[in-house]
């Protein structure tokens, strides 16, 4: 007994004295996480404004959870916010320390046409104040090169070049594995070019949504052209991008010789030689630091010169899928949003109201609550101005019919008014196993939807009539706000996507223009001097403690970038389509009812970004249907 009292103190001495062990060390590191700060940014007074774009451009980034950055499932790539790139050009135009810009574009992923327009009317502006702005990048992309096409030099690896891809490519369809798997899908939708839902009924797209999809990527690809060929008019870009076979045999395999000979770049040399270049713009770099030239960091830069957030117009930012519930930014969720806006409202301080908007839409549900937010605002007497960015289709239209006038770009995706449900069932798939369903009924709609045994004519009938009704009420908000009748909107809409040119003609948006130009006419319609108008930005404020974990990891780690030759880059960005798989089914099985969603719009903005929890999830699926 003596022995087991004994052991049991002993037990006991151990187990406090762990105890006290993990309280020190909790304690300790809450301590020095409370008064550490992240080591500041190398930068320099003077030197060249830094852009190295290892990630996308977007509206608005999106919130990374605490969990996430501590647990390692973050994003793979930063997201960069459009109006910070171009705060940071407009400053450098006019500041005599920033000597010139550079863009490295190694790690550049995308950001959509209207957003990299934008950032190339700003490095426009500041070439036309006479400084340099030089870009680099081991391989351009479409979407790198439509920035680097607005520098005043451009410069690639000798064993790099440009792969100017073109708009289009393809997209991924199910029906064969959901036949195989015996899934049985419910389809409820209103819209000939309602395209959404092919993925999941057919083996390939319709001939309406071919033709629609087709005159989409064309008129796009004309556009990008368009803007690279002012910026850069002595690239032959049609002829490099419509024969790219030809261009590589003349320069006998050599890719970057042939962009060289195109007038697609300026000079060839590693990233060594382009950094000794810099500095003899630029000045030297301080001690350790690794870029070699005096380099002006971004984020440093756009902190000290960003306008405070006090203006009498309000801009409400719905970007990313409209879904229900709560959110944080860089998804439109309807409670987040709504309430945000109603509590901008309630402090009266707000003169008009601009949404900008960049969303291929989502729920129904979602979208009329956040239209439902903006139509209290005009009735308040906010004057309210649309502006459109790289999409605004499907439920991104729905948010924008209380528009007073609705601005766009020819680049800007917009359209597909229609709406859609759809809705697995699985009694095909629990009877290849042997399973099967019975069970008693008292009225037509007793246990529906069954998605073991399948739903009855009637709750399908129910559910097109209802996604029927919607669409009416979509195209009814359309027509009123476009002063036009719901026939009329009616033949334009039926779920086809239009380009901004297109769009404008046909009367869905009013202007073209930008963000900008949709502030100074909701001042002007507030009768407030558009030169003294100030925006104040409607949106959540991001969580400080996950803004410092983002921060510190940011400026601890070195930056992943893409591959840097064609074939691996290729091979890489291909690996997005094993991803886009498991955000379909996820859709399929846990989507909103009934959607105002537009999938095309989907491949012409900013990259969703991968996470690690992408990887799990596409392994875990995998492993099912293996099973």
């Amino acid at each position: 007994m003596a022995f087991v009292k004994g052991a049991w103190r002993i037990v006991v001495a151990i187990k406090d004295g762990l105890v006290l062990l993990f309280l020190l060390l909790f304690f300790g590191a809450l301590y020095t996480a409370l008064s550490y700060s992240p080591k500041p940014a190398k930068s320099v007074s003077t030197g060249a404004l830094l852009l190295e774009l290892n990630g996308t451009v977007v509206e608005q980034p999106a919130e990374i959870s605490p969990t996430a950055l501590l647990s390692g499932g973050a994003p793979e790539a930063r997201e960069y916010r459009l109006s910070d790139i171009v705060t940071a050009l407009e400053a450098a135009k006019g500041d005599a320390k920033v000597k010139a810009v550079v863009l490295n574009l190694d790690g550049f992923l995308g950001g959509g046409q209207v957003a990299l327009g934008r950032i190339g009317a700003a490095l426009d502006a500041v070439r036309a104040a006479k400084k340099p702005v030089l870009a680099y990048a081991t391989l351009y992309s479409d979407d790198s090169y439509q920035l680097a096409a607005h520098a005043s030099e451009v410069w690639t690896d000798p064993l790099g070049g440009v792969a100017i891809m073109g708009r289009g490519g393809s997209n991924l369809y199910y029906k064969g594995l959901i036949d195989k798997l015996g899934v049985n899908t419910h389809v409820y939708r209103v819209g000939t070019y309602k395209s959404f839902v092919e993925p999941f009924i057919r083996t390939e797209q319709s001939p309406e949504a071919r033709q629609a999809n087709q005159a989409l990527a064309e008129a796009l690809w004309q556009q990008w052209q368009d803007d690279v060929a002012k910026a850069r008019p002595r690239a032959r870009i049609a002829a490099y991008a419509g024969d790219p076979a030809a261009a590589a045999r003349a320069a006998n395999g050599d890719i970057a010789k042939a962009a060289l000979s195109a007038g697609l770049v300026d000079k060839l040399g590693d990233a060594t030689a382009f950094a000794d270049h810099v500095a003899d713009i630029a000045g030297d770099s301080a001690a350790g630091d690794a870029t070699g030239f005096a380099a002006i960091d971004l984020r440093s830069y756009v902190k000290a010169r960003a306008p405070a957030n006090n203006g009498q117009i309000g801009v409400l930012t719905v970007a990313g899928d409209i879904v229900d519930g709560e959110a944080g930014p860089g998804t439109a969720a309807g409670d987040t949003i709504s309430d945000l806006l109603l509590s901008a409202l309630d402090k009266g301080n707000l003169k008009a109201l601009v949404v900008r908007v960049d969303s291929p839409g989502g729920s129904v549900m979602a979208s009329e609550k956040i239209r439902s937010a903006i139509m209290q605002a005009k009735e308040d007497g906010l004057p309210v101005v649309v502006s459109m960015a790289n999409v605004a289709a499907s439920g991104g239209y729905w948010v924008s019919t209380p528009g007073d006038v609705i601005f766009a770009e020819p680049d800007t995706i917009t359209g597909s008014i229609g709406v859609f449900g759809i809705l697995p069932s699985f009694e095909g798939t629990l009877a290849k196993m042997g399973i099967t369903t019975d069970g008693v009924r008292t009225t037509p709609l007793s246990g529906q939807p069954d998605l073991a045994g399948g739903t009855t004519p009637e709750f399908d009938q129910i559910m097109q009539l209802g996604v029927e009704d919607i669409y009416r009420r979509f195209v009814g908000l359309v027509a009123q706000s476009r002063k036009k009748t719901p026939e009329q909107i009616d033949r334009i809409a039926q779920g086809r996507v239009w380009d901004g040119g297109t769009a404008r003609q046909l009367g869905l948006v009013d202007r073209f223009g930008g963000l900008e130009d949709a502030i100074a006419e909701a001042a002007r319609r507030a009768k407030v001097d558009p030169a003294k108008a100030r925006a104040f930005r409607i949106e959540k404020q991001p969580d400080k403690w996950a803004e410092w974990l983002q921060e510190f990891a940011e400026r601890e780690s070195d930056d992943a970038t893409a591959p840097r030759d064609m074939l691996a880059r290729q091979a890489w960005l291909q690996r997005g389509w094993a991803l886009q798989a498991v955000s379909d089914v996820r859709g399929l099985v846990s989507g909103a009812g009934v959607r105002a969603d537009c999938l095309e719009c989907r491949g012409y903005g900013a990259p969703r970004p991968r996470q690690a929890a992408d990887d799990h999830g596409m392994m875990a699926m995998l492993a099912t249907l293996w099973r």
